[in-house]
């Protein structure tokens, strides 16, 4: 007997939605500026259930303007919907002429959703005999599920994929046949659709009302059985009722056909796929692409930028699962090409291991000759404080490099590297590398401090392109088309049985590290003439790369950590916790898991009736209980406020209370953190391991944290310097408002000048409330707050709070200018700079989408003050560090976060450094208005700041 037929029938827009969501918090851009997260999820989710499950047949549903039934019905069906979003309709296009070249079917019919398609289509399939399976994250397919179609839910957040067959959406909804899964939504309502629902009812109270009364109109026909208010709410709404599941109903009788030929997963077009994956800049899928359809295929490589001529090998892989032949019998050798750059294989280059003292010598000495060197450590991992040195790379003309291995005796080695001294600290030669800071802490580890001129790759295209990935791989494939070899070739993937790079063979590490070396030289003479170009050549001379050793003498220094209060706080938070959740559980009524929003919601939502019936879901159907949410119901709900505090408190001990000992290096007894400074667009340094930029200071607990960072010992004092409101100050200079420069001048609390403007009263009469209320809208109006903000910020009406802002702007005119002249140059150039020449590259500032436009308008504002802000404080580290180290200061500066420098000070040293570090943060740039610097200093971070 033949196997059953399989059809699998993908929701488009679902999984396009739910692709780019994932990637929210780190979309995906490629080197055009193209937001590309939305292609890459719906692609990955597509490849995936191909892979997977090999079905028979396939076609992808598409909406089309929207549901014309449902509108015509009800008005309002989906009018709440947010715009689709800028990076999702550039997308469609996209992943339709992706479909096609795979040739994939497409389901598209005007006024029909895709919904209906789907259902449509897998009804007449399932009386042909086929299986089916709906892939979609939308509960609302369950309708359509019988014994030969299912549901197909995709994996998603560390969660497996799911089939729903009957058994499963019975169990899901608690109902008796999946048909009852429309009155379920009809009962319910729908706020993502805007479908009205009964007034009332929520999940709990639909299951309870469909094992009473089994559908919609045996419940609105027997409602003398109902009680109380929910009696007269659902006889009141009655229609709506109806209508609720009419709405909810899924169409199967549209006009499309199934078509089995049609729908059979056939050979795709391999050149037009690479093509498109190459635009798009897809360098893994076009790998994944032929580990699915090809079992032998031609891989074309590029030689271009190594001046020879392009090749095409064929490529045989055993190990690839070949779709086509398992289902037809045959055998290919067409396909994409799996890596469409040149690469070590196809590339002439000369790299070469250099052993011996003769050997080293030589080589020590063409060093010295050259203007700019690419150099590379290859270590045993990836803390440079643990980390032990394998071996040094150096290039210096395209395709040649040099490999130096090293044994694992540390004097040995320390003896090795000495001989290189000369080349190291020569001050007239450049020195060329990727993540340079992690080279030069290695390097300090044997007692070799690099001077002269330093070029970082990584850095330069930071400058260039902020928003794209930095990392060797995507530059060298994107700027030079050329892939360098995986460093899982050598030491394996993660896990237990990987290995370091001690490990690898000679040959092997040889050519892997002189091809970083040669790669990284490469890169450098590609970005050198772009970042003249751009006008960031001076920013990256001048302030990146000084910092780069800045930061890597702070992080090698570290801090001392209290373990033992951590021990004590720890123990404090615990009882805090329980005591909350025993709040929590005797207010609700029962006990529930507080860290499911699922089952909060529930609680919030269906049984307390907290909100008064406004309640936002999510995509999922689910009841949102986001931060934002809570937060406006805490206002008026205790109960609420307890939930976040529960929250805020959990938070803490697990991310900073219980992580923080646990990253005390057992080398040196401290911890020692990792400041990026290729990833904020804005040019704010950001810190990793532990993260010191999101301990929160406006709770008490959250303070507590910063009690646990000590000085090193009883000869040292923690001092905290940090620059008083300083992104008023540079927005009162960059736009010229002279009434605010005055009152900076003058010394004033701007806070209160602002009062006794907008509220027109004098300086001595402003209210405490008042000046509160003035320096919301001082710090909002830099992030383009809006009446409905403020209001929800203060205890003032959105209507108070329209006139408060109106009154801002009349007391500070040239502010409104400024803020519309950023925007609108903004829109002619694409960017807008800091102070120091930093670009800000904002790609939707001419969106037709105006949720999109807006955020980029207020980027526009805003990118240009917080990225001077964190231009003036790179300034004044760099000038403090070159004082501390030519001046032969025994205090080491320690940290910086956001506007706040702190030192670990000799105490014999305090009175004469406070005035130096004073001078020069408050001197690093000069504006039309003062900087001022408050400082603290204290026995722990706490008592300092």
């Amino acid at each position: 007997m033949a196997a059953q037929k399989r059809l699998f029938l993908l929701d488009a827009y679902a999984l396009i939605f739910r692709g780019y969501y994932a990637l929210i918090k780190n979309p995906r851009v490629n080197s055009k500026g193209m937001d590309t997260s939305a292609i890459l999820g719906f692609m990955n989710s597509l490849l995936d259930v191909i892979k997977r499950e090999k079905p028979d047949h396939l076609a992808v549903a598409f909406d089309k303007e929207g549901s014309t039934v449902r509108t015509e019905m009800y008005a309002e069906y989906k009018a709440h919907r947010d715009e689709t979003p800028e990076a999702i309709r550039i997308a469609v296009p996209w992943i339709q002429q992706i479909l096609q070249a795979m040739h994939i079917p497409i389901i598209e019919l005007a006024g029909c959703e895709a919904d209906d398609l789907i259902g449509t289509v897998a009804k007449q399939a399932e009386k042909q005999g086929y299986q089916v399976f709906m892939v979609t994250p939308d509960k609302d397919y369950a309708q359509l599920v019988s014994e030969n179609v299912f549901m197909y839910r995709p994996a998603r957040l560390g969660n497996g994929i799911e089939i729903w067959g009957i058994p499963e959406v019975l169990e899901r909804f608690g109902i008796e046949r999946p048909e009852q899964v429309i009155d379920y939504l009809g009962m319910m309502g729908d706020a993502v659709d805007n479908i009205p629902g009964l007034p009332g009812v929520g999940e709990v109270t639909a299951k309870k009302l469909l094992a009473e009364f089994g559908t919609m109109e045996n419940l609105l026909a027997n409602t003398d059985k109902l009680t109380g208010k929910m009696r007269e709410k659902i006889e009141a709404n009655k229609e709506l009722g109806i209508l609720s599941k009419q709405l909810a109903t899924i169409i199967c009788d549209c006009d499309v056909q199934f078509n089995e030929e049609d729908y059979e997963l056939t050979k795709p077009d391999g050149e037009k796929v690479e093509e498109l994956f190459r635009e798009l800049e897809f360098r893994r899928m076009a790998e994944q692409f032929n580990t699915i359809f090809f079992a032998k295929h031609e891989t074309y490589q590029t030689a271009e930028t190594q001046g020879l001529a392009p090749t095409k090998t064929i490529v045989k892989n055993e190990q690839q699962f070949d779709l086509f032949a398992q289902i037809h019998g045959e055998e290919t050798s067409e396909g994409i090409s799996t890596n469409p750059y040149a690469t070590l294989e196809n590339t002439e280059h000369f790299y070469q291991s250099v052993e011996g003292d003769f050997a080293i010598k030589l080589l020590v000495n063409n060093l010295l000759k050259q203007t700019s060197v690419s150099f590379d450590t290859e270590t045993t991992g990836i803390d440079p404080i643990t980390a032990e040195l394998v071996g040094l790379s150096f290039s210096w003309e395209k395709g040649k490099g040099f490999y130096v291995p090293v044994s694992e005796n540390y004097d040995e080695v320390k003896a090795l590297v000495d001989k290189f001294r000369p080349f190291f600290e020569n001050e007239t030669i450049e020195k060329v590398g990727q993540n340079v800071k992690y080279d030069l802490k290695i390097l300090s580890n044997y007692g070799i401090v690099v001077k002269g001129p330093i070029f970082d790759t990584m850095l330069a295209h930071y400058l260039i392109n902020p928003d794209m990935r930095h990392n060797m791989d995507v530059l060298s494939e994107t700027y030079l088309k050329y892939s360098p070899k995986p460093i899982e070739d050598l030491i394996g993937k993660k896990g237990k049985g990987q290995k370091t790079m001690r490990e690898v063979p000679l040959d092997d590490i040889k050519e892997y590290a002189a091809e970083d070396a040669d790669v990284t030289l490469q890169l450098k003479q590609h970005f050198a003439p772009i970042l003249e170009q751009t006008s960031t050549k001076k920013l990256f001379d001048e302030i990146e790369i000084p910092l780069v050793q800045v930061l890597a003498d702070m992080e090698m220094e570290g801090v001392r950590l209290d373990t033992e209060f951590l021990a004590q706080l720890s123990s404090e938070l615990d009882s805090d916790i329980k005591k909350l959740e025993g709040q929590i559980y005797e207010a609700a009524g029962e006990r529930f898991n507080l860290g499911s929003p699922k089952q909060l919601g529930e609680i919030l939502f269906d049984k307390m009736k907290i909100g008064g019936g406004k309640i936002k879901k999510t995509k999922t159907g689910q009841y949102a209980t986001g931060e934002e949410i809570l937060s406006n119901l805490a206002l008026s709900s205790p109960f609420v406020k307890d939930i976040l505090d529960w929250r805020q408190l959990v938070k803490l001990q697990s991310t900073y209370v219980t992580a923080l000992p646990t990253q005390v290096c057992g080398k040196t007894g401290r911890v020692h953190t990792d400041y990026m400074q290729a990833v904020a667009a804005t040019g704010r340094l950001s810190s990793n391991n532990p993260n010191l930029q999101n301990i929160p200071i406006r709770t008490e607990r959250g303070r507590q944290i910063r009690k646990a960072f000590v000085p090193r010992d009883e000869n040292y004092t923690l001092l905290s310097a940090d620059y008083s409101q300083i992104e008023l100050r540079i927005i009162a200079a960059l736009s010229g408002e002279e009434n605010m420069i005055d009152a900076f001048k003058n010394g004033e609390d701007i806070h209160k000048s602002t009062a006794a403007k907008v509220f027109n009263v004098a300086l001595d009469e402003v209210t405490r409330e008042q000046r509160s209320n003035a320096k919301t809208v001082n710090f909002g109006i830099i992030y383009g707050v809006s009446a409905f903000g403020l209001s929800n910020q203060t205890s003032l009406t959105r209507s108070e709070s329209a006139a408060l802002i109106d009154a801002y702007y009349k007391s500070y005119p040239k502010l409104r200018n400024y803020i519309s002249e950023q925007i609108e140059i903004a829109r002619e150039q694409g960017f807008v700079s800091t102070i120091s020449g930093r670009r800000r590259y904002l790609k939707d500032i001419n969106s037709a989408n105006q949720v999109v436009r807006g955020a980029a308008e207020r980027n526009a504002v805003n990118a240009p003050i917080q990225g001077s802000a964190a231009d003036i404080i790179k300034i004044a580290m760099i000038n403090i560090h070159k004082k501390l180290t030519s001046e032969n200061w025994k205090s080491r500066m320690l940290l910086q976060v956001h506007d706040e420098l702190v030192f670990d000070v000799y105490k014999d040293e305090l009175e004469r450094i406070k005035p130096m570090i004073k001078h020069e943060m408050e001197n690093a740039f000069e504006l039309a208005v003062p900087l001022e610097v408050d400082m603290g200093v204290g026995n722990d971070w706490l008592e300092a700041h």
